[in-house]
């Protein structure tokens, strides 16, 4: 009987450490993340005074509307 303790025994601890697979963390998930986050910096927004789309990081507000250069700024003031 202690023998096929033995046998099961060693069986098992050969499955545990080398056959059994190990959850995979999907390393496409992070990636994932971290375009997520960095996606708000690119959106795109409409200039008020020419109408072309530019990102919000590099748009201009002012009076509570987002132009693309200094000069749709001063188009949009007049």
């Amino acid at each position: 009987m202690i023998k096929y303790l033995v046998v099961v025994g060693v069986i098992w601890a050969v499955y545990y450490f080398f056959i059994k697979k190990k959850p995979i963390k999907n390393q496409y998930s992070n990636k994932y993340e971290q375009k997520k986050e960095t996606s708000y910096s690119n959106d795109m927004l409409k200039c008020e005074s020419c109408g072309i789309y530019c990102e919000i990081n590099d748009s201009i507000l002012s009076s509570g509307k987002y132009y693309c250069s200094d000069e749709c700024v001063q188009k949009g003031k007049i």
